[in-house]
């Protein structure tokens, strides 16, 4: 597995788990180790989401399909110990319609799910949708997943490749890249493009219980009170936008 951000290990601990009496050991390379992947400064709110154009029926069925493996893996993680905990959320809406569309994977995965429309006591927006889902630390959570790896037999090697010839080298018979971005340049993925988000960090505020999404989020951590929301294509640049900071 090429990578050890959330996807690459969440990978590797799916195939230590399909494989567990199979020949072999599930091996990370990465270059970048928790607390130092891309992962670690993730919002971190249990939604669904996929990027396609015209799916087939069939693909919408295999997305929720996904969504309801994705919501029950995450409930069983519930609690201290993996970072996980269920919080209130609340959706700001402009147009009366959203109160009513379906959320993704299906309502019956977002409990207690309300209508509000009393701008005065909710952000100033005509229209709320409330419901809980899940938040998720990834400070804790990406570290228990690590421990988890090592506890299954897992390898874990640091290292930088710079080609697919050097990873071609590899003993490995199967690969499963989990490099993110680093895809464009180590595959010469010329189609991938990023897609930059800004976090603003505050500290911590334990009296604040709830999240928010609009056009922008607010998701209370251990680590601080997340805001985000920006999204900017193409954009590679890792230094702090000060118009987005000031708004």
């Amino acid at each position: 597995v090429l990578g050890c951000g959330v996807s690459g290990l969440s990978t590797a601990l799916l195939l230590q788990r399909r494989y567990q009496n199979g020949p072999g050991t599930v091996t990370i390379y990465a270059k970048d180790l928790p607390p130092n992947t891309t992962s670690n400064i993730a919002g971190a709110w249990w939604s669904p989401t996929s990027v396609y154009e015209d799916a087939s029926s069939t693909f919408t069925e295999q997305f929720r399909q996904a969504c309801r493996i994705s919501h029950k893996a995450f409930q069983l993680l519930v609690g201290a110990e993996y970072g996980v905990r269920w919080i209130d959320t609340f959706e700001l809406l402009r147009h009366e319609s959203s109160l009513t569309r379906e959320l993704p994977g299906g309502n019956d995965l977002y409990p207690q799910i309300q209508q509000h429309r009393d701008p005065e006591n909710y952000f100033g927006f005509p229209y709320v949708l409330q419901y809980s889902s899940m938040l998720i630390e990834p400070s804790i959570y990406l570290g228990k997943l690590l421990r988890d790896f090592y506890v299954a037999g897992g390898r874990l090697v640091v290292k930088e490749f710079r080609s697919r010839a050097e990873i071609a080298r590899l003993r490995e018979p199967v690969i499963f890249n989990c490099t993110g971005l680093g895809s464009r340049e180590l595959f010469k993925d010329e189609a991938l493009v990023p897609v930059r988000g800004q976090l603003e960090v505050l500290l911590p505020q334990p009296e604040i219980d709830y999240c928010y999404v609009s056009s922008g989020y607010m998701f209370p951590r251990n680590d601080g009170v997340i805001l985000g929301g920006t999204w900017d294509h193409d954009d590679w640049s890792l230094a702090p936008n000060p118009e987005q900071t000031a708004s």
